[in-house]
């Protein structure tokens, strides 16, 4: 129990209400499904927990804003109950996704084959006719206008292994042979926000959540590149989710773009619908070979 909690900050459990503690331990001590009672006094219906786990693209904060009336109206007349979780920056969340803490997963395409092969995750669902492309940006004011002109500058990244925020600029950088510091900050909130405040000359991010920035935010900034486009972010199951909770959590996936109240929650995080998804589905990802999480580019 112990080295399973060492996963989670003091500072972050502090914070929990406690019977998100004790769930956090029954998690790290049993696959046992985690089941709670109907909300209705006159149904006698269990509903499973599914821990619902979302990368930390932005803030904590935020996400725990936005998703939680995704996933309740997710929830809304299933067999299940979605709970919300995420984590405090990108790595963290991989030590998560490798100890299997999140049944159900919101996962970046390089995060979804690297956690299929272990502990198992597989492929539910992806955005509908969207593809993902990586952005860097640099400020409004700033005279850099080309990557070339990136040349032995400082550039913020929110992990090694934030696929479209982070491998696909640092590759092309590398194999344009253009040099650059660069400074993990652990989130794409946090990359924008170095950039606002000049503390570094360039980030990268990806278009979702640049735009899921205040207009004072996106007004500061300018996009100076755009990266190829690549098969989206994954929703994705840990192996002990049965077939019956997949069927059913992909039926309300499919159905929430159908209703206004649907597409308003969708919007809210700049979706528009989904479809079911395939392993196969990221084979492009798989065809790029990238190393290690910590290395993705084979950095010495």
């Amino acid at each position: 129990m112990n080295s399973f909690l060492a996963l989670f900050p003091h500072a972050w459990l502090t914070r929990l209400t406690p019977f998100s503690v004790i769930a956090l331990i029954m998690i790290g001590v049993t696959n046992t499904p985690r089941v709670m009672a109907s909300e209705s006094p006159a149904s006698n219906n269990i509903k499973q927990v599914l821990i619902f786990g979302v990368v930390p693209q932005q803030s904590t904060a935020q996400l725990a804003k936005l998703w939680p009336p995704i996933l309740a109206a997710l929830s809304q007349g299933a067999n299940y109950e979605l709970q919300f979780a995420t984590a405090p920056d990108i790595p963290t969340f991989e030590a998560r996704l490798k100890a299997g803490v999140y049944d159900v997963a919101y996962l970046n395409p390089y995060h979804y084959i690297v956690f299929h092969e272990f502990p198992g995750y597989q492929a539910l669902a992806r955005e509908k006719n969207k593809k993902l492309k990586g952005i860097v940006v640099v400020r409004k004011d700033s005279p850099i206008k080309s990557l070339e002109q990136l040349e032995g500058k400082t550039l913020a990244f929110p992990a090694p292994a934030s696929f479209a925020a982070s491998v696909l600029p640092r590759a092309y950088l590398k194999n344009a042979k253009i040099n650059v510091d660069v400074k993990y900050v652990g989130s794409h909130d946090s990359v924008y926000l170095s950039v606002i405040q000049g503390l570094v000359d360039a980030g990268g991010g990806v278009q979702r959540t640049f735009n899921n920035l205040t207009d004072t935010q996106k007004q500061q900034l300018n996009i100076l590149w755009k990266t190829p486009e690549y098969t989206p972010h994954a929703i994705a199951t840990h192996p002990r989710v049965s077939e019956v909770h997949r069927q059913a959590l992909l039926e309300q996936f499919l159905k929430l773009s159908t209703t206004p109240a649907g597409q308003v929650l969708l919007s809210s995080v700049d979706f528009s619908a989904f479809t079911a998804g395939e392993d196969k589905d990221w084979d492009d990802i798989r065809s790029l070979s990238l190393g290690s999480l910590s290395k993705p580019l084979g950095e010495k």
